[in-house]
């Protein structure tokens, strides 16, 4: 794992749940405890933490979270609590039930995530809104936008497989999808990027920078627009190198909108246990600052501290 959290050595889940519980139920929340704890204990632990709690004050944990905190930091803590498919299903709930549908979360998660993570995803997603993920995507999204999501969340990609002939194949079908750009042409294109093995997508893009002399991402930025073409796009990055995919999404959520604080709590905290080191390391190389310094300049208070805690850093990162 090159995550940022790791298990903590010498766990003790019930002193952790005393400690939460003095923090939470004194007179004045004590944040600064829920930081120490919350952010330095994996996933799996945070969960006996919360069964530690529930037995020793009859309460749910998560519940005072939301009672005792507001704003962005109540988001980072109760973010923190969730399974990592449950956390992705309750994303996705909100991207697509909330006031305004959120296209860029439904991309960042469903164009990243393996078979696996979206099979667990989807349940999670049933048993926590009764709702099929796959009937919402349909309902709440539109043409070959909505195709691609629904062919993703089917998490049927092939895995390990790689043929180099059909590479040259599918190479000239991207190709004349990007010449073309009929409704027939945009299935083919998203059913190949939809479905193929990693291994065999990186000789599909490589026959496709020979056949054509350009790069898979410009052609399809200069044939394509919306989010359509952001999700295939997503989709060919996130494939590449999943690490760099993500430090260019924080960087824009930093940069570009004025810190769109949805994008960067969602990313630090689902990509805490996996890759946020390597997040980290090609954010820093690509944009010369590390996502350590940028936090700290755009975020403040308790919020800060818990990004910054999840971030985690070298000493020149401050």
């Amino acid at each position: 794992t090159q995550g940022t959290i790791l298990p903590a050595p010498n766990f003790n889940p019930i002193m952790d749940a005393q400690l939460l519980g003095g923090a939470l139920q004194g007179i004045s929340c004590e944040k600064d405890v829920l930081i120490d704890i919350l952010t330095q204990r994996c996933n799996s632990q945070r969960l006996m933490i919360a069964e530690a709690y529930r037995d020793m004050y009859s309460r749910d944990l998560v519940t005072d979270l939301k009672e005792n905190l507001s704003h962005h930091f109540k988001e980072v803590m109760v973010g923190l609590m969730y399974p990592p498919a449950s956390y992705d299903a309750h994303e996705l709930w909100h991207a697509l039930k909330g006031v305004d549908i959120e296209e860029k979360c439904l991309i960042d998660i469903l164009a990243s995530r393996s078979n696996m993570e979206i099979f667990q995803m989807k349940e999670a997603y049933l048993m926590q809104y009764n709702t099929d993920l796959q009937q919402d995507i349909d309902s709440e999204t539109s043409g070959h936008f909505r195709d691609t999501l629904m062919n993703l969340a089917q998490g049927t990609r092939m895995e390990g497989y790689a043929d180099p002939s059909t590479a040259v194949q599918d190479a000239m079908i991207l190709w004349e999808a990007c010449q073309q750009k009929t409704g027939e042409h945009k299935n083919m294109l998203q059913m190949i990027l939809c479905n193929r093995s990693h291994q065999q997508l990186w000789m599909v893009f490589q026959e496709f920078q020979n056949i054509s002399g350009q790069d898979i991402v410009d052609a399809i930025n200069e044939c394509y627009d919306g989010y359509f073409q952001e999700l295939l796009v997503a989709i060919v990055l996130c494939i590449r190198d999943k690490p760099s995919y993500f430090a260019y999404r924080l960087y824009n959520a930093i940069h570009d909108f004025g810190f769109h604080n949805k994008t960067v709590i969602r990313i630090l905290i689902a990509r805490s246990e996996i890759d946020l080191m390597n997040i980290r390391q090609r954010y820093k190389e690509r944009y010369g600052k590390s996502l350590f310094h940028d936090i700290k300049h755009f975020a403040s208070g308790h919020y800060e501290s818990a990004l910054l805690a999840i971030c985690a850093g070298d000493t020149e990162d401050y």
